[in-house]
């Protein structure tokens, strides 16, 4: 086990030493206060066996994850990195928004499940992270964009041709706190998610692409063109399926029917709408046009 303390203020080092001291499998790394960031990378460099789990301090991981993450990716040697479903801790504190990720992520049991919704938020809880210590190092570790360091790691996997996997079973606990950094830190705002899927979206599906479509002309699909715009990613049209709204322009660009956006099969089609069952009903026309989801449109959020 490798403990990071990052410049901890209470008692937390003189324990790992005292545990340390006790059990030689444990190495604690002690470093000036950094940030989360540096910590994982920190914590990464010191690792030596074939396969990484992480985990945060204050969760609890079930006595069987390890075991049955390991059987994993022992039985399916081309996948780099899995991770397992997540129950959130104590449940008087989970809220409603954290519920309902809680069960999404839950939801998510097969790789097909993680690529289809990649890009609509990080598909696997990052304190379950399990990975070939080869596959990050080849990637380039942990690194600092701005934006989430979990959904970066997992987007440049996918990126590289790396395959994701999960173990469906709730084997990590993770506790739920006002003052977590997921709560509290920028790179975890609505904004720095949409810069991450942009930039990964610009390297990757969007490189053969006119632009693209954004089907929903409400809050989400608006502050998707307007960050695309700021990028220089072309905007070609809105979908919607109200009658009032077609025929209306937004950032000077029409909103379409969806019949009258098949025309623009060049551009990447993206997803935008958060009304519960809503993205269902756009993937179900989509795919009735004979487009191919992860090649002709995506889902984000």
């Amino acid at each position: 086990m490798i403990a990071v303390d990052d410049g901890s203020k209470d008692q937390s080092l003189q324990i790992l030493h005292r545990h340390a001291s006790e059990d030689w499998r444990i190495r604690v790394v002690s470093r000036p206060r950094k940030g989360i960031v540096p910590a994982l990378e920190a914590g990464r460099r010191h690792c030596q066996a074939p396969l990484l789990a992480r985990m945060d301090a204050d969760d609890r991981a079930d006595r069987d994850r390890l075991r049955k993450q390991v059987s994993f990716l022992e039985e399916n040697p081309k996948f780099a990195l899995c991770g397992t479903h997540v129950r959130y801790f104590p449940r008087a504190k989970v809220r409603k928004g954290a519920r309902r990720y809680e069960a999404w992520l839950n939801s998510l049991r097969t790789p097909e499940d993680l690529n289809r919704n990649l890009w609509i938020e990080c598909p696997l809880a990052h304190p379950s992270f399990a990975m070939r210590t080869r596959a990050i190092e080849g990637i380039g570790g942990y690194r600092d964009c701005g934006w989430p360091e979990d959904y970066d790691l997992v987007l440049r996997f996918w990126s590289a041709g790396l395959k994701l996997g999960v173990v469906p079973e709730i084997l990590h606990h993770w506790r739920e706190d006002a003052g977590r950094l997921s709560r509290t830190h920028p790179r975890y705002e609505p904004s720095a998610f949409r810069e991450i899927k942009l930039q990964f979206l610009s390297q990757t599906l969007l490189r053969d692409r006119n632009g693209i479509v954004v089907w929903g002309s409400g809050p989400l699909g608006k502050a998707f063109a307007r960050a695309a715009l700021s990028r220089g990613i072309p905007v070609r049209a809105f979908v919607d399926l109200d009658p009032r709204k077609l025929g209306q322009e937004i950032h000077g660009v029409p909103v379409l029917s969806p019949k009258a956006a098949y025309r623009l099969r060049e551009s990447l089609i993206l997803a935008a709408v958060g009304k519960p069952g809503a993205r269902d009903e756009i993937r179900s026309t989509l795919l009735g046009f004979g487009w191919e989801e992860g090649r002709d449109f995506v889902a984000v959020a």
